[in-house]
């Protein structure tokens, strides 16, 4: 069975119409020869865009001189309620002195540590998960904020705050667009930006809940009574360069995107890895057979190969994060064509993961492509679900021991089947997500 995707656009459509689709969803918005074309230009009355598809050009704007591609605002206002000036949205001096404290948490050993907090995690996830009809998207959050409470705060997703985060988070998923008007529209830097009154508030709650625990975590550090987690890591970690540490302030604004990050990327990955298996019974059996022998031991992770793969086919086909949007800063060749500074250059995973002229089989689901060399010289050319370069995700050794743990836990514990008359659309959120939810049937093996 080949997993689904959205129905692409015609190739023409009017300007007030195409903007109206990618408002709504930037992948449907996009025409199906994306998925051969090495580049593709698209025009507005205020900019213009260059979606980047061959390997050559990613190279140049990712690894080769990223520096010149800084990290485009227009796509960022939209997130500013909620993450601030986070090292997701800055550029320069600032995004460099960020990574040079945050990088240090996720480095070596540092994964390893993390272990216990994660198969924790993953035992709890099987206790909630329910039998019958389950939208598991929603069990995939659940599992995934426990996870990023535990290895961040050390508490647990029941903790009282944890819980408040976490739901008010979904009400900010329901209400913020993934692209504000700012991201259209030539707007300068003092006109309000019109976000949703709904998302400006859910934004105002989580950074307060966050706030507090900052503020609890720094006043525990000054006693020498905190624990040795992520939190304490990044926040007695000072700049190497500067000699600086995160203040309160700062601080927030990092665990608001090491929560978006670390939870909503994941639950995504993990919701589309259990559809898959659901889709495709002889892999799914072959997860829970592997799954078996766990012991709670961090040599366990590396007998999960077949587990990881599929997890790593899931990220392929369902990127958690579709496009990446950066702005050239100055002129600029592509494929022979000029560019001038300030213009959108996309860079798009869900493109080149699903590209024809890159993968074989690029539609379907075969966990077992990653074990040939044909499959790392593809991954090589179109293959970036955390990114790539100086920009690359910094917990991606993180979450791809997270969702072979998590994967491998509930598939040994529960078989998940198909809906024959559920079928989940894909569609871009703040991450990829279903439209309506993704539904199984969920029964104990």
């Amino acid at each position: 069975m080949t997993p689904p995707k959205p129905e692409a656009r015609p190739d023409r459509v009017s300007l007030w119409g195409y903007l109206r689709l990618f408002r709504r969803d930037i992948l449907s918005a996009q025409p199906a020869r994306l998925y051969r074309a090495w580049m593709a230009e698209f025009r507005t009355p205020f900019f213009r865009s260059y979606l980047c598809n061959d390997p050559a050009l990613v190279r140049l704007v990712l690894d080769e001189r990223p520096a010149d591609f800084p990290k485009s605002g227009r796509v960022t206002e939209g997130l500013r309620p909620l993450l601030g000036r986070s090292v997701f949205v800055t550029n320069g001096e600032e995004w460099q002195r960020q990574r040079r404290i945050i990088d240090p948490a996720f480095e070596g050993g540092r994964v390893k540590e993390a272990f216990p907090a994660i198969w924790a995690a993953a035992e709890a996830a099987v206790q909630r998960m329910k039998t019958g009809a389950v939208e598991v998207e929603l069990a995939a959050s659940h599992a995934a904020a426990d996870v990023i409470f535990r290895t961040l705060f050390s508490i647990p997703i029941e903790d009282k705050v944890a819980q408040a985060v976490f739901h008010e988070f979904r009400a900010y998923q329901r209400s913020a667009p993934i692209l504000n008007l700012a991201a259209f529209l030539p707007v300068p830097a003092w006109v309000p930006r019109l976000h949703r009154r709904a998302t400006l508030r859910s934004a105002r709650v989580i950074r307060g809940l966050i706030s507090g625990m900052t503020r609890d975590r720094a006043a525990a550090i000054a006693v020498g009574t905190a624990p040795q987690d992520l939190a304490t890591r990044i926040m007695t970690t000072p700049d190497p360069v500067t000699g600086t540490a995160f203040g309160t302030g700062e601080m927030v604004d990092q665990v608001a995107i090491f929560f978006l990050a670390g939870h909503e990327t994941s639950a995504s990955a993990l919701g589309w890895a259990l559809y898959l298996l659901a889709t495709h019974p002889e892999a799914q059996g072959r997860v829970a057979a592997e799954a078996a022998g766990m012991v709670p031991e961090f040599a366990t992770v590396g007998k999960l190969r077949f587990t990881r793969d599929v997890f790593r086919e899931a990220l392929r086909l369902y990127p958690p994060v579709p496009m990446m949007v950066r702005e050239n800063a100055r002129a600029e060749e592509f494929r022979g064509r000029k560019v001038r500074p300030g213009a959108q250059v996309v860079i798009s995973p869900w493109h080149l993961q699903r590209h024809d002229r890159i993968w074989d089989n690029p539609d379907g689901f075969d966990p077992d492509r990653w074990s040939t060399p044909e499959a790392r010289e593809s991954a090589r050319d179109g293959y970036l679900p955390f990114s790539r370069g100086p920009r690359v995700c910094p917990g991606a050794g993180f979450a791809m021991l997270e969702g072979t743990l998590l994967l491998a836990h509930l598939v040994r514990a529960f078989r998940f089947e198909a809906l024959p008359d559920q079928v989940p659309v894909p569609v871009a959120h703040l991450t990829v997500r279903a439209r309506d939810g993704i539904w199984l049937r969920v029964s104990r093996r």
